[in-house]
């Protein structure tokens, strides 16, 4: 089956239990038409670069998933009509890359970062 990632962006107005009850509830979508989460990360709020439906925040999250394309498209349209949801993203990709992503990571453990130049 082919391998997706989506980042769900839920409104700032959600308790932390309920942006990770959106997940949960996302990945039985998958499960009920075919599918599988394979992994999730919950994000926190996070500061949007622009307003969307008055909001400033947002509850991130992201999801690894195997499933067919129906069950994918399923999901989205669930996610599109669900109020607490603003916006959806989601890409097939060839392989999953393991967790923590680089959003979880702590700054010093990050290794792909070039080393900072003294400002003059």
């Amino acid at each position: 089956m082919p391998l997706y990632e989506h980042v769900m962006i839920a409104r700032q107005d959600l308790s932390n239990t309920q942006a990770e009850g959106l997940i949960e509830h996302f990945g039985t979508v998958l499960s009920d038409n075919g599918g599988s989460m394979t992994g999730s990360e919950y994000w926190g709020v996070k500061t949007m670069a622009y307003k969307i439906n008055k909001n400033r925040k947002g509850h991130y999250a992201f999801m690894l998933s195997d499933a067919p394309a129906s069950a994918v498209q399923e999901m989205e349209r669930l996610m599109r009509l669900h109020d607490d949801v603003m916006r959806v993203l989601t890409i097939k990709v060839d392989a999953h890359k393991e967790l923590p992503s680089v959003q979880m990571q702590k700054r010093d453990e990050r290794s792909d970062r070039g080393e900072r130049r003294e400002r003059r």
